[in-house]
């Protein structure tokens, strides 16, 4: 087991449920969060971990690679779990140049400073945390992505995605890094960033705003809870196979405008709230996730029904408002 982990990005949502759900029960672990602290990462999200003496945290942009040399110099860590990207699909398509930034040239430069810990013997594992968008999109008839589908991605957010995991397979491939990469569907729960489908639907369902709904809402999207990724991407750091990919989804397809009709439902709120708006360049029919390889090989498959998921995700944003206004704030400074 590593004493000491990089967890990159974790200021953000995946990786704060993170920190939150398994790294404050590992107090056997040295764990070092290293995030930019965006518009989509904040420090209200950890701030209660960072009480814990085995988590630690620094404000770094993984883009400047001698402020990633430094912190490789002065942790020495036995492994990373990379959790850091640019990810909205919509902000990609307006500014595709920081998406590739961050998300490739950001892996690139904790890939070579990992490299130079492995040449002595001193690095474990590195587990780059990747999407389902690298395979592009299915059909209705097609079967779901397996770990075999052909990279195919589509937006200018999953063509970095699919890069950074390139450059993970290539390190492993060409200089023996350990690597793990992980693909999961769309992900769903607290400390989601307000901009994305599900808690904009929720806050503007109970302000009685239109809820946007892209073209017709007939694209289809598999939904994983974020508890059920990151006990995947833990289960995956811990036994799975070296060079290896894992697929992890939740086993719950819907199409959007299904998926909002649901919201209303569980909010009583009326569908005349739905709006349809011009489709999204380029956006994707169907994404789903075969992930018979992680039941195999890790034993993991999703545990959160989605009905339950839906329930807990929106009482947790009824009952963090506060939490919605901070992050408003900090767009707005």
């Amino acid at each position: 087991m590593a004493d000491t982990i990089f967890l990159v990005g974790a200021a953000g949502f995946i990786g704060c449920n993170f920190v939150k759900k398994l790294a404050v029960p590992h107090n056997d672990i040295n764990f070092v969060i290293i995030d930019k602290l965006t518009y989509a990462g904040h420090m209200f999200n950890i701030e209660e971990e960072l009480e814990h003496d085995h988590i630690g945290f620094e404000k770094a942009d993984i883009v400047d690679s001698t402020v990633v040399s430094q912190l490789f110099e002065k942790y020495q860590p036995d492994a990373i779990i990379n959790f850091a990207a640019e990810s909205h699909v919509d902000r990609s398509i307006e500014n595709p140049n920081v998406f590739l930034e961050t998300n490739v040239m950001g892996t690139m430069n904790l890939l070579n400073n990992a490299l130079k810990l492995h040449k002595k013997n001193k690095f474990t594992r590195f587990l780059q945390v990747s999407t389902d968008e690298v395979y592009g999109e299915l059909t209705h008839d097609e079967e779901p992505f397996s770990e075999q589908t052909p990279i195919k991605p589509n937006s200018p957010y999953s063509a970095s995605k699919a890069s950074a995991d390139h450059l993970v397979h290539a390190y492993h491939h060409t200089y023996g890094l350990d690597t793990v990469i992980t693909r999961c569907s769309n992900n769903y729960g607290p400390y989601q960033n307000p901009e994305k489908l599900i808690p904009v639907m929720i806050d503007k369902a109970t302000k009685n705003e239109k809820l946007p709904v892209y073209g017709k809402g007939e694209n289809v999207r598999d939904w994983i809870y974020v508890d059920d990724h990151n006990h995947g991407i833990w289960n995956a750091f811990e036994r799975g196979n070296t060079g290896s990919i894992y697929n992890f989804g939740g086993n719950s397809e819907y199409k959007n405008i299904d998926l909002v009709k649901k919201i209303l439902e569980l909010l009583g709120k009326d569908e005349d709230l739905i709006s349809f708006v011009t489709d999204r360049l380029g956006h994707d029919f169907r994404y789903a996730i075969n992930f018979e390889k992680a039941a195999t090989e890790l034993g993991w498959t999703p545990k959160v029904e989605f009905n339950q998921g839906m329930i807990q995700t929106i009482d947790w944003y009824l009952g963090n408002k506060d939490w919605i206004e901070k992050v408003q704030k900090k767009w707005e400074s």
